[in-house]
């Protein structure tokens, strides 16, 4: 897969930048990964510049917008995730496979605002076919569980998609403060709860 930082040099018809110039992007797509995680989508390029360590100038002659940047990070944060997805069906064991994609999946929920909005719907064009391939490889993993007796039969794939969704919380519920391994605790629960015992 392309990285976000050759993603946005392709776009620069054909000049090859200057080794700073290079530094530069890279400084801002790591930054701009670190914003998204932490602010969500409705990070500024100010903010993101600042991270940087550049001048929002320097932003703006790297960068066609942010909302292109923002794009491309996000392209890859999620063909990292379709990446782990392939390799989750490449397992010889369908439910170690489906349950290995689940925590990349459910994690990445957690730990990245921006990536939790982009999975949870928020209006990030250029999206649409990586999350189309997202859902097609949730419904092959839970498929070939449940075809290996592993995973509940009355449970359809789109529940399970709902339900990873729902393991990663707010850090706070009435008055409880959530530790960092909430998420992980969550879906082992989740996990318990799929799991076809009787293998019916």
């Amino acid at each position: 897969m392309i990285s976000a930082v050759d993603r946005l040099l392709a776009d620069e018809a054909g000049q090859i930048p200057r080794a700073d110039a290079r530094r530069n992007l890279e400084r801002l797509v790591t930054a701009a990964r670190s914003a998204l995680a932490e602010v969500g989508v409705e990070v500024t390029a100010q903010e993101i510049a600042q991270r940087a360590g550049v001048g929002k100038g320097t932003f703006y002659r790297r960068i066609p917008s942010l909302a292109a940047l923002l794009q491309v990070v996000l392209e890859e944060v999620l063909g990292d995730m379709i990446a782990s997805a392939d390799r989750a069906i490449a397992d010889p064991d369908p439910w170690h496979g489906f349950t290995d994609f689940a925590s990349v999946y459910v994690r990445l929920r957690a730990e990245s605002c921006g990536a939790n909005e982009a999975l949870g719907g928020a209006d990030i064009p250029g999206l649409d076919r990586l999350l189309a391939e997202i859902r097609n490889r949730i419904r092959h993993l839970v498929e070939a569980a449940q075809h290996a007796g592993e995973l509940r039969r009355d449970i359809t794939w789109q529940d399970v998609a709902f339900l990873l969704a729902g393991v990663s919380t707010d850090s706070h519920t009435i008055g409880l403060r959530s530790g960092s391994d909430q998420w992980s605790r969550n879906l082992r629960i989740v996990l318990d709860g799929l799991r076809d015992r009787d293998g019916s």
